[in-house]
């Protein structure tokens, strides 16, 4: 049931133990992995349980003693799993439970039951199926659950104010906490993937997992859009990623006639010479928090353009690092790409200044630091209303 990455330290700080519903390539595993990796040892433990399972993208875990836990939750309620939890909480004695997204939240009413004394929760995005946050039964668990949550951590203000506004989450409850990007990897001038055998080609790169909320679908049929708009131009668009829709895509990709200048890379377990070698980066999504993506796309000095959707608006200045435009518009994407292709120095501008933005604001140093806050707060009220109330207990 569990994998140990590398060998157990001696020293032992408190334990938090991370519950994602699985450990796979994607932002928010590449998030949690980093973190892990780069938290100081001598602060805090760390082990992972994934609700289902994890693949060889757990080997990205290069901090020692860091313990792996799979589940294997079939579909559905499972009300088993709760139980397996509480045995595991039981036997680890975790300090801190931190759950991730909606799969995971119920599980801290689990936690609270096994005497974990911390309980933080981190929504870095709306489900798939759900864009807009407006399913009811959704909500409800959510607003069920908070009470057992000390903090709940929104990765954007958007994501943020829904909570407090739509879901009905006390305001006192909520912590904003910017996703950060490692600004030493993702950097220009460093090894790169190349897409084209003429550098003259201007690549249209994107990053992410191939399903729905994603909507490549419109980068497509934009990028299509854009050949016939520019027909003397030398364009590559490059999707990278895997997932459910690959086929579907592909089948997209032949039907306009792109065989020869679209590209499904398929997944990457390191993306930064990938994001090196595009022009700009493009990003279709339907519904975002803060994708930790996009601001590998902004450290690597790439111009963006992006549906407005999210916490990107926040992220994204529109018309000073890139360009912003409305979800499943496939003309709208394209007159954005165009601007660019046009005027390769504007997107060399703009990515320089999305740039600087990420390292004012969205370094891993002030997410780490913000965490480290988090944890130890919330960890010294416990023990301080632990003992305030053994007098009585006594």
């Amino acid at each position: 049931m569990a994998a140990v990455i590398h060998s157990t330290s001696p020293a032992l700080p408190p334990l938090v133990v991370h519950l994602i519903y699985r450990l796979d390539i994607g932002g928010l595993e590449t998030l949690l992995v980093d973190t892990i990796n780069r938290m100081p040892a001598e602060r805090y433990r760390h082990a992972i349980v994934c609700l289902t399972d994890y693949t060889d993208f757990a080997q990205r875990i290069t901090r020692p003693g860091v313990e792996l836990f799979a589940l294997h939750k079939p579909p559905g309620q499972a009300l088993g799993t709760h139980a397996t939890l509480w045995r595991l909480l039981r036997r680890l004695r975790p300090s801190i439970l931190h759950t991730y997204n909606l799969g995971c939240n119920e599980y801290a009413v689990t936690a609270m039951a096994a005497g974990v004394p911390v309980r933080v929760h981190a929504e870095h995005g709306r489900d798939a199926g759900d864009p807009q946050g407006l399913n009811r039964k959704h909500n409800l668990l959510r607003r069920w659950v908070s009470p057992c949550i000390d903090r709940i951590v929104p990765v954007s203000r958007d994501l943020r104010d829904w909570l407090q506004n739509v879901v009905g989450i006390a305001p006192q409850r909520l912590q904003v906490i910017d996703n950060g990007v490692d600004t030493e990897r993702f950097q220009s001038g460093l090894a790169a993937e190349s897409w084209s055998d003429d550098p003259d080609t201007f690549v249209i790169g994107s990053v992410g997992r191939l399903q729905d909320v994603k909507d490549q679908a419109t980068l497509i049929d934009a990028f299509a859009l854009l050949r016939a708009m520019l027909p003397g131009e030398k364009l590559r668009l490059v999707l990278v990623g895997d997932g459910p829709l690959r086929g579907k895509l592909q089948e997209r990709i032949d039907a306009a006639g792109l065989g020869g200048s679209a590209l499904l890379a398929g997944a990457r377990a390191d993306v930064a010479p990938a994001m090196r070698g595009f022009s700009l980066f493009a990003l279709s999504s339907i519904a975002e928090g803060t994708p930790v993506t996009m601001l590998e796309a902004m450290s690597s000095s790439l111009p963006i353009v992006s549906t407005a959707v999210g916490g990107i608006p926040d992220l994204v200045q529109d018309g000073a690092m890139g360009k912003l435009v409305p979800p499943s518009n496939p003309q709208a994407l394209a007159d954005a790409l165009a601007g660019y292709v046009r005027d390769r120095a504007l997107a060399r501008s703009h990515g320089a200044a999305g740039r600087a933005h990420v390292e004012r604001r969205y370094s891993m140093r002030a997410m780490l630091d913000a965490y480290l806050s988090l944890y130890d707060d919330l960890r010294r009220s416990k023990i301080k209303s632990h003992k305030a109330i053994t007098p009585c207990a006594e």
